[in-house]
């Protein structure tokens, strides 16, 4: 599995988009990205076992709860490829047709799902569920940006629609990282394996989100995941969630470090 060390690769500030990570130095928001996304954080606070009853799939790796999930980062998927797998890829799409590995993206846009060159090919053939238990999102203040835990009412679990790829270095990027490693073996000095990622649909918001952000990530409804998974043209399932069905709440501004990834984050502040 090709893995990027995240803590040497460069910081990105997102303060225009109301939040900091690091990650890898090409990473992007989203295709239209002069349009601010969903902000890339999440939460999957659910143990091994009730992730795996849940979405009636095995764990590929050992997973531990994530209060605090960030681009750039490895995490579980349900491909459309591997059903019965929850699978780990990194946040932030690179399309397998890309030059180099730079430049994830983190959200797509419903609308234009199937049309977007980033996205056709993905839409059509590699499609995803993202397991979450709720998102982030910033509202400006008086005092700065406030951070919201937007998730279900009850707080169970649920998938996002996203869309995965594989890519792949070509023989000239091979040739290259050698080179960068003044020749030696073809084990020295690099990784060639292939890079599997994948990025996060997002739509219109509803009532309850749209007090915090202009778009929103698409939640779909158990009955639907498989669909989404392996329907033929599941667009028209890329719709608002119920905002009745939602909670939104203000949490504690250390979620704006996605180094800190504790359950703390999770308890709600007076706003």
């Amino acid at each position: 599995m090709h893995a990027r060390n995240l803590s040497t690769e460069g910081a990105i500030s997102l303060q225009k988009y109301n939040c900091t990570f690091r990650g890898p130095s090409g990473i992007r928001l989203t295709e239209e990205h002069e349009t601010s996304p969903m902000c890339g954080r999440y939460t999957l606070t659910l143990e091994s076992d009730d992730l795996e009853e849940r979405f009636d799939a095995t764990l590929e790796e050992e997973f531990s709860p994530r209060y605090n999930a960030a681009p750039g980062q490895r995490l579980p998927v349900i491909t459309d490829a591997e059903p019965e797998t929850v699978q780990r890829l990194e946040w932030g799409l690179v399309p397998s047709w890309a030059d180099d590995d730079t430049g994830g993206i983190i959200n797509a846009r419903a609308e234009t799902i199937n049309k977007k060159p980033s996205f056709r090919e993905a839409y059509e053939q590699r499609r995803c569920l993202v397991p979450a238990d709720g998102f982030y999102e910033w509202v400006e203040t008086e005092d700065g940006k406030q951070p919201y835990r937007v998730a279900l009412e009850d707080d169970r679990p649920f998938a996002m629609a996203g869309l995965w790829e594989r890519w792949e270095p070509d023989e000239e990027t091979t040739q290259a990282g050698l080179e960068a490693f003044g020749g030696g073996s073809a084990d020295a000095g690099r990784d060639d394996d292939p890079l599997e990622t994948f990025t996060v649909v997002t739509t219109e918001p509803n009532d309850l989100v749209g007090d915090l952000h202009h778009r929103m990530a698409v939640i779909l409804e158990p009955g639907d995941e498989r669909e989404w998974l392996m329907g033929d043209d599941p667009k028209d399932l890329l719709e608002p969630y119920p905002a009745d069905e939602m909670r939104a709440y203000p949490v504690s501004r250390a979620v704006n470090d996605p180094s800190t990834d504790e359950p703390s984050l999770l308890e709600p502040i007076e706003s």
